[in-house]
């Protein structure tokens, strides 16, 4: 008498979290109904698919394709396909026909555990009931899924979790983000930084961790790739992004918009990786051909000693001079151009009381600069109002209205600093150019005893550009540092009289 031989199977497990909850069959609730089904039949499982509540769509449907391939290769020594239900085997319509050709073509049947059918044309239909079935409940739930994410970014919050510096919290059932003051001390510390326009990214993440600050605990320190993305998040203005645009949000702010635009303008800006050692290493340029020139860091061997040359980058090349500077003869050069700001009491003392005297004609000219920008804001939130109303009458979709919003807001923010500057401007102009005095007055103390990054900090202040000509520095002052060097009385100063800005540099105000 033939032995009957034991029947193979595939078996595929699926599930949600969402169902497993309202449902409450699990993955292993499945593979024990199948393992049952293929026992009772006289078979057994030679392989096992499993789609978990954590796997994303990309993953379900790899996973679901790799059965499909296995079934196909190994059709001539399998049974079946075991399921434990019909939309446990297809969520769309496009999966159920692939089952179904496994059947017709492959003659590989799949089988519902808990759901059994005949193999005729009623059971057929039955089949394909079920599984029109699944595939409208997929939909469905999909529609129902966008729409509560859109009444979600409608009513200004996050539809999954924040951001770093956020933490999401559960209020009366539903999911609300709140500050995490430790991330969020982080956040504004990374853009106070990097608004400062001395740290790239690289250092900005070494200072971070030299302050001690840390990002996650598996992680202490800072990703450069996480501190760019934290960088360009506008999130961290108030904003929430959905489908590629961005909303306004409910959230607080971490980050003011002065210093949200200040950063956005430096990213835009390609920045050196400077020696951390040379203080002007990336800030100079070869006035023979127009590269870098680079600082480097030599230890003497016999004696130990360091030294800091500065050299163009590209000076061993070819026939391109081979002058090099050391520091201390920068220094000496950079303390020159110091001294010649230094002014005598006298002059001093006069120069203060210029400072001092705001004009009738530049109080003029603000309030009317002043008046210009509040009407244009005025216009811009109009332009606010009427999309709008374009909106509410489904003139505008909802793609165009988003990306207009976003424009004005952006218009908007940028007024308010310029009318928020102006206010600036009035109060306190003269405070500032006193600053500036008293700072050009102080440098070559400061400049002795600071140290490499301090350093570099003055010189972006003071100075606009660089230039190596041999062993000779070459350089131009920013405006006021220029006026106090050529001296206060020059022909260009309109005889006696000298306005406060002037000598205030509005994009390195102190």
């Amino acid at each position: 008498m033939p032995i009957a031989r034991t029947k193979r199977y595939v078996a595929f497990a699926r599930v949600s979290s969402r169902e497993q909850e309202r449902e409450g069959f699990s993955l292993e609730v499945q593979r024990e109904a199948l393992q049952k089904y293929a026992e009772k039949t006289g078979g057994t499982i030679v392989k096992m698919f499993r789609v978990a509540e954590t796997a994303s769509k990309r993953t379900e449907r790899t996973t679901f394709k790799e059965m499909l391939a296995y079934v196909k290769q190994n059709a001539a020594r399998l049974d079946g396909v075991l399921f434990y239900k019909i939309d446990r085997a297809a969520r769309n319509l496009f999966d159920y026909v692939e089952l179904e050709r496994l059947e017709s073509d492959f003659g590989v049947p799949f089988v519902s555990v808990s759901q059994p059918m005949d193999s005729n044309p009623a059971g057929r239909m039955m089949r394909r009931t079920l599984a029109s079935m699944a595939a409208f409940y997929t939909d469905q739930q999909s529609i129902d899924v966008r729409e509560g994410h859109e009444r979600r970014v409608r009513d200004g919050w996050f539809v999954s979790k924040g951001p770093y510096g956020y933490r999401n919290e559960r209020v009366n059932g539903r999911s609300l983000v709140r500050i995490d003051e430790p991330a969020a001390a982080n956040i504004r510390r990374i853009f106070e930084l990097f608004a400062t326009g001395t740290y790239t990214i690289d250092s900005l993440c070494d200072k971070l961790h030299a302050e001690g600050r840390v990002f996650r605990d598996k992680r202490p320190k800072f990703p450069r790739c996480s501190v760019h993305n934290m960088l360009t998040d506008r999130a961290y203005i108030g904003e929430i992004e959905y489908q590629g645009q961005w909303h306004p949000g409910k959230h607080e702010p971490l980050v003011d918009a002065t210093t949200w635009h200040r950063v956005q303008a430096l990213l835009g800006i390609k920045t050196y990786k400077h020696n951390e050692l040379t203080y002007a290493g990336g800030l100079i340029r070869c006035s023979h051909c127009g590269n870098l020139i680079t600082g480097e860091s030599v230890t003497k061997k016999a004696t130990g000693k360091q030294y800091v040359y500065y050299r163009c980058s590209v000076s061993r090349l070819g026939d391109h001079p081979r002058h090099r500077v050391t520091e201390a003869e920068l220094d000496e050069q950079i303390l020159a151009a110091f001294q010649s700001m230094k002014q005598d009491d006298e002059t001093a003392a006069w120069f203060g009381e210029v400072l001092r005297a705001r004009t009738t004609d530049e109080r003029k000219e603000t309030q009317q600069e002043a008046k210009e920008l509040q009407r244009r804001m005025t216009s811009l939130r109009q332009q606010q109002d009427e999309l709008l109303n374009l909106r509410l009458q489904r003139m505008v979709d909802d793609d165009g209205f988003a990306t207009k919003s976003t424009e004005l807001r952006d218009r908007i923010a940028l007024l308010k600093e310029q009318i928020d500057g102006l206010d600036v401007t009035r109060g306190e102009q003269a405070e500032q150019a006193i600053k500036v005095f008293e700072l050009s007055q102080s440098l070559c103390e400061k400049w002795v005893t600071a140290n490499y990054h301090a350093r570099r900090q003055i010189l972006d202040i003071v100075f606009s550009n660089f230039r190596l000509d041999g062993v000779t520095l070459c350089y131009e002052m920013r405006k006021p540092f220029a006026l106090l060097a050529e001296g206060l009385l020059v022909s260009s100063n309109r005889g006696d009289k000298i306005r406060t800005c002037d000598l205030v540099d509005p994009n390195h105000a102190l």
